[in-house]
């Protein structure tokens, strides 16, 4: 199928939460990958293990190598497609009239998401590259510099649409706080934040000092700069919304806060095992566990929070299950993968580690249920978004995400 807009639609940056959404996908594969099969003496699976795996494993484990690699081979395809869709739109979108509009109002740190996309795409390479190209995970060290750059780059781009955005109300106002209704805000800071975890990736996986160390301090750069960031317009958003109610359109952005989290909280995680394994930081299992509880438990009270709105304003009815169309609910796609993945992360490096449950026991399989119905319900979201979204039918729907 090629993508077009629905007629009538105009486009918005929040599209690129498409692609975000489809790389988000392919990394939630990577995850069956990643605690269900075999890489000892390594971080991450790559091609030989696997390799190995499939052809000594039982079948369970060929299974899980099967799904995951299909997986993520299909979703990054759609995660490169959607993001060459949204690249062609938006330099044709800036080009007219609304695009000059759009830079004078809110919803200007939407171009954030642009960055936020391409902080993904480095995240989904790295992870095609160790999965489907022989020896390459061998050569990693080689590459680490290389991604240190990239998501330097892309920092570099998330900072300036984000400083465009934020020098520009600072000295001439017209910021309109009672349409700040909403998590939309919020957009820049897991901008930053995602930049913030790519950075982490080195500084956890390389053995070379220096390069530890440099991702270490560009991962605590931005992840600061985030939680600033998010810290002030979780507040703003909720002190709008308690004032002016918030608006059904919008409120796929209360569960904002669940990728935030995710990637705050994996990049965390991160850095304390580069502190572990580089600087001799001890970084015990039971502080890991304490660690993704608290967090984990965050997002499951905004998770919660979220879905009572919503379901009181009908948005899954209209905007899901019905004909409403708003490029706003993608949206929906990262906060189910990011509890997905999180999860993950609870259940084998907390709860496992701490020695609590076994990994492949009735219990971790109990445990994985409710995930694996999370992911399903998500990717069928994420297909059905397309659907009404990409399909170039008329637009019933087409107000771009408010923040």
């Amino acid at each position: 199928m090629r993508y077009a807009r629905a007629e009538g639609a105009p486009y918005s940056p929040v599209y690129f939460l498409s692609s975000l959404g489809a790389g988000g996908l392919a990394v939630s594969f990577f995850m069956y990958l990643m605690w269900m099969t075999p890489h000892k003496g390594q971080p991450i699976p790559s091609f030989s293990t696997l390799l190995v795996a499939a052809q000594g494993g039982d079948l369970f484990t060929q299974a899980v190598i099967a799904l995951g690699v299909l997986g993520i081979a299909n979703f990054t395809i759609l995660h490169v497609r959607t993001l060459v869709w949204n690249l062609r739109e938006y330099f044709a979108w800036k080009k007219t009239p609304g695009y000059q509009a759009f830079l004078r109002s809110n919803n200007q740190s939407q171009l954030t998401a642009m960055p936020l996309a391409f902080a993904m795409s480095i995240n989904v390479g790295f992870i095609v590259g160790a999965v489907f190209v022989p020896g390459l995970w061998e050569i990693a060290e080689y590459l680490f510099p290389a991604a240190l750059l990239a998501f330097a780059v892309t920092g570099y781009f998330a900072i300036k649409f984000f400083g465009d955005f934020f020098t520009r109300v600072l000295t001439e106002g017209g910021f309109d706080c009672t349409r700040n209704n909403s998590f939309g805000q919020l957009l820049s800071a897991f901008s930053l934040a995602m930049v913030g975890v790519g950075f982490s990736a080195a500084a956890a996986m390389s053995h070379v000092r220096l390069t530890s160390a440099i991702g270490f301090m560009g991962s605590t750069l931005f992840l600061s700069a985030a939680v600033i960031l998010g810290a002030i317009f979780l507040v703003m958003g909720f002190r709008s919304m308690m004032e002016n109610s918030a608006e059904r359109e919008t409120t796929p952005t209360l569960w904002i806060i669940i990728p935030f989290i995710t990637v705050v909280g994996i990049a965390v995680y991160r850095l304390n095992k580069a502190l572990e394994h580089n600087f001799g930081v001890e970084f015990s299992a039971g502080s890991a566990f304490a660690l993704l509880s608290v967090l984990f438990s965050v997002q499951l009270v905004f998770g919660l929070l979220g879905y009572m709105v919503m379901k009181r304003f009908g948005y899954f009815d209209h905007f899901i299950a019905g004909e409403g169309r708003s490029p706003g609910s993608y949206a929906l796609i990262c906060p189910g993968v990011a509890l997905f993945v999180f999860a993950n992360f609870v259940i084998n490096a907390g709860l496992v580690q701490i020695g609590v449950i076994e990994m492949f026991s009735v219990a971790w399989f109990v445990l994985y249920l409710p995930l694996v119905y999370l992911q399903a319900r998500t990717i069928a979201v994420y297909f059905r978004l397309n659907g009404k979204m990409l399909g170039n039918r008329p637009a019933s729907s087409s107000t771009p995400l408010a923040a």
